[in-house]
């Protein structure tokens, strides 16, 4: 069972690092939007393209009765440290019960 219990620690870092990547994308492109940058710039093509299919939903769905400012971002990345608060920790506590 400590193979099992490796691969499950081992998904929960990678788990893990790729959460908290993709919240610095998302942290990236909450804050070039502060600025009116060039969409040509393959960086910033990479942020909205990366970004854009979570957070286009979730725009639907959120009234913009707050003077227009955009809340996706910060849902998302709320969402992101529910994860890694659940998901991940949930992983590696299991992986630690079947090395017992």
């Amino acid at each position: 069972m400590f193979v099992l219990s490796n691969f499950l620690v081992a998904v929960a870092r990678i788990l893990d690092i790729a959460l908290t990547l993709y919240m610095w994308i998302i942290i990236g492109r909450a804050v070039i939007s502060w600025v009116n940058p060039d969409p040509y710039n393959p960086i910033v093509r990479f942020l909205h393209s990366a970004t854009e299919p979570v957070l286009s939903p979730i725009r639907r769905r959120l009234p913009l009765f707050f003077g227009g400012i955009d809340f996706s971002p910060i849902l998302v990345i709320l969402a992101i440290i529910f994860l890694q608060s659940f998901l991940v920790q949930t992983l590696i506590q299991m992986a630690r019960q079947l090395a017992v």
